[in-house]
């Protein structure tokens, strides 16, 4: 009896001790992050050459990177304009290269890489152009069915599909990856058990996250 005693008080203890060190946490105030030191200019073009080397990015991209920085604003121009002056920093190339990584190395479509470069701060017409030049000559049923093969094994091996859910899922990753709803809606009836009894889709929407 007097063991089974102590055990209960001993397993009561422990709880006690565990919620007290928890309302201990709970009450002491939390870390804050301390903000991150301004640079002055040869400092910030030196953290500027660094996050390029980490990860390319376009001008304007990084150009915001440095307001965080910059302990002077006036002092962002200068180093942008040094970094394209010894060639680390050229808008255009980082447009075609992450284009082409987009299209070849994902197999996104148009809509899709256009909307990622602008999410990268990309100008539009430098976006445009690189877009226009990596789909050129590229035929965009051939890209959707590539797609599918690739990144919707699913689809690629069901056969003939009759769930008209599983069918409207496809389309939606498709249109999100930047497929225009003609090329999707094509390819996609191939798949089809019953292609025939498919609705039209609706006009392109742009924006390939919807």
């Amino acid at each position: 009896m007097r063991r089974a005693t102590e055990c209960v008080f001993g397993r009561t203890a422990a709880i006690l001790y565990t919620d007290t060190q928890t309302l201990t946490a709970m009450a002491m105030p939390a870390k804050t992050r301390k903000p991150p030191t301004k640079l002055a200019p040869d400092a910030l073009f030196d953290y500027a050459v660094r996050s390029l080397a980490d990860r390319a990015c376009s001008s304007d991209e990084l150009r915001f990177k440095l307001r965080r920085r910059a302990a002077n604003l006036a002092d962002i121009e200068p180093v942008i304009a040094r970094l394209k002056d010894l060639n680390y920093l050229d808008d255009k190339r980082f447009a075609e290269m992450f284009t082409t990584i987009r299209v070849e190395n994902d197999g996104f479509g148009r809509a899709r890489v256009l909307h990622d470069l602008r999410t990268r701060r990309v100008t539009p017409k430098l976006a445009e152009q690189a877009v226009t030049r990596a789909f050129e000559g590229k035929d965009e049923k051939e890209l959707v069915a590539a797609y599918i093969e690739r990144r919707m094994p699913a689809v690629a091996a069901g056969g003939n599909i009759d769930d008209d859910r599983k069918l409207a899922a496809a389309y939606r990753k498709l249109r999100r990856a930047g497929f225009s709803s003609g090329a999707s809606f094509t390819v996609l009836k191939r798949y089809a058990a019953h292609p025939e009894l498919l609705d039209e889709p609706g006009p392109d929407d742009e924006n390939p996250d919807d």
